[in-house]
């Protein structure tokens, strides 16, 4: 139903912060891959079990394994709210649970020749901002970059805000109460093949640890 126009052996585990402090992982490398710029352009198609929509506020609501498309864009959970702007670009909420996240995943462009980017995210609650392609993950947030098929970054945190078009990646191990560890972990790939056999990162940048807290 259309509604709207390296990971290795090798790689480096580590708790990177405690309680209340964030972590900016930012894609800072020359040749860095961003979002598919051709995705802003796309119709969001949605398919949903039921719809609700009230035109005074330009708000849609889908209940019952909602599934978006825009694009390379992939959006599902068990349900999405969508509010269109007068500029034509919407803001969605989908709502998953415990037992079943909320699912975001976008292709990333390369060079040619360069191995296929993906990233993929799960989150109880995922954000997403067609006019600034920013997608916030809330509570049991979990972001992961692969390449060529392989898994090659992973972040987790209570909130993930992940800017595909500036390719910045902002994890706080706090924001969200009740955080069972308050911690950052991250899984950070090499850019050479090593022990675990994953393709070189040839693509795109891995995700750096900055030391400062940068707004996506």
């Amino acid at each position: 139903m259309a509604v709207f126009s390296s990971k290795n052996h090798a790689v480096m585990k580590r708790e990177l912060l405690t309680v209340g402090i964030a972590v900016a992982l930012a894609c800072s490398l020359p040749g860095a891959a961003w979002a598919l710029a051709s995705d802003r352009d796309q119709p969001m198609n949605i398919e949903a079990d039921a719809m609700r929509h009230d035109e005074n506020t330009q708000e849609t609501v889908f209940t019952g394994r909602v599934h978006l498309t825009k694009g390379s864009i992939v959006l599902r959970g068990d349900t999405l709210t969508v509010r269109q702007r007068e500029d034509g670009s919407q803001f969605g909420t989908a709502q998953g649970s415990a037992q079943q996240r909320a699912f975001f995943s976008q292709q990333r462009d390369t060079p040619v020749g360069a191995p296929v980017e993906t990233v993929e995210a799960e989150a109880i609650r995922i954000e997403y901002d067609s006019a600034t392609d920013r997608v916030r993950l809330i509570d049991n947030a979990v972001l992961r970059r692969y390449l060529a098929g392989r898994l090659n970054d992973e972040i987790t945190g209570a909130e993930v805000v992940y800017n595909s078009r500036t390719g910045v990646f902002t994890v706080d191990g706090a924001a969200a109460a009740g955080a069972k560890s308050g911690r950052v972990r991250a899984v950070i790939g090499t850019s050479s093949t090593g022990a675990g056999g994953a393709a070189p990162s040839t693509g795109g940048a891995s995700l750096t640890p900055s030391p400062t807290l940068q707004e996506p």
